[in-house]
């Protein structure tokens, strides 16, 4: 064997000796990393703040990835550049590239786990507005992020991004004209997050249009609410900015609106009836007193003499404000029967007077 061949036998003993070595710290490095992580999320469960635990996640897997790609960087340091002639142009952007989706990456998990930290902690004091409002934020925060991030990228790739923005802005002209109904499905989301006339589970209801049911979701173009009859209806958020729209879900109280008629014997006892009704609402358990609390004889009907009630339930829920106004319903007609009267229903009296001049016809009586 000659001296050369010699040579190269022991170059190729020697990189292979060190690239083991170079794995082998690696992998105790990366053991390390993983010990401390893993006492620092230790540590972090320990605490009653909850805020050190979103930082932990969200830097955690971040950290572990860098440091493999730190390894592989500096591992393709020992390719011969003979082997892959590429290697010099890859290695000149792809450390940037991949710090900026590493540092990326780890602002988005901590916006994530702001977000729901945050609704965690004030889920008493929020109520379901509130948190869409927060959900919005965080939302248009991570695509501010992945623009940013976008942007920065294509920097670090040589791409001009200044040419790109001009070019944006002589083109975003033509996509708006073609993409208006989008744009304003988009600016109504925003809107409808902003001032928050609705939330996802709220009951929600048009005047002006037919539309009626709960809404489930509230995209970034379209809508979704599930009607009464379960079909989903699907809304472009732009229709909300030129329609009305009611929330019964935030009601404070449902109101008992009612006339009920007696009948005109019994107008001998309507003042008791009335008083006792106005008696039996106002210690009701169910009925709210703080509200307006009505009952008054107001019309001589047709075929009864009616009074109506005019008061609020304490409950918002549709069913058992249904149940207390059946129970209401129940003791006044109670009521009504107790003082010996009785609900009237349409009847039509007629009377016939003799007609002046006219002698009441008699059938003769047969001769003998």
């Amino acid at each position: 064997m000659s001296y050369l061949d010699t040579l190269q036998s022991w170059t190729a003993q020697h990189a292979w000796a060190e690239a083991a070595l170079f794995a082998t710290l690696a992998l105790f490095g990366y053991l390390i990393l993983s010990v401390v992580l893993g006492r620092l999320a230790a540590t972090s469960q320990a605490t009653r703040l909850g805020w050190d635990d979103v930082i932990v996640n969200a830097i955690s897997p971040p950290v572990r990835v860098a440091y493999l790609a730190l390894v592989v960087f500096f591992a393709w340091q020992w390719v011969p550049k003979q082997w892959l002639p590429f290697a010099q142009e890859w290695l000149a952007w792809s450390p940037q590239l991949a710090l900026i989706l590493i540092i990326a990456w780890a602002l988005h998990r901590l916006i994530v786990g702001v977000e729901a930290e945050y609704v965690r902690v004030k889920a008493k004091a929020l109520d379901s507005t509130s948190v869409a409002t927060i959900h919005a934020i965080a939302k248009l925060t991570r695509v501010t992020l992945w623009i940013l991030v976008a942007l920065t990228a294509l920097q670090a790739l040589g791409v001009s991004v200044s040419g790109l923005l001009a070019f944006g802005g002589i083109g975003g002209i033509a996509v708006g004209f073609a993409a208006k109904d989008l744009l304003a499905n988009f600016f109504g989301g925003m809107s409808i997050y902003l001032d928050r006339p609705f939330a996802p589970g709220d009951w929600i209801r048009s005047p002006d249009r037919e539309i009626e049911g709960t809404v489930e979701d509230i995209g970034w173009r379209l809508t979704r609410i599930r009607t009464f009859d379960q079909r989903p209806l699907y809304i472009p958020n732009s229709v909300f900015s030129q329609i009305a729209v009611e929330n019964p879900s935030r009601m404070f109280n449902r109101r008992i609106y009612e006339t009920i008629g007696v009948r005109y014997q019994d107008s001998s006892v309507v003042r008791d009836i009335v008083n006792q009704v106005r008696t039996m609402l106002q210690s009701h358990p169910d009925i709210d007193t703080n509200k307006t609390l009505i009952v008054n004889f107001n019309h001589f009907g047709a075929s009864s003499l009616d009074f109506f009630i005019y008061t609020f339930t304490k409950t918002v829920n549709w069913v058992e404000y249904h149940g207390v106004k059946e129970d209401v319903l129940l003791k006044v007609l109670d009521i009504v029967h107790a003082a010996g009267a009785d609900v009237a229903f349409p009847t039509q009296t007629l009377h016939v007077d003799s007609i002046a001049g006219l002698e009441p016809l008699v059938r003769p009586e047969p001769s003998a």
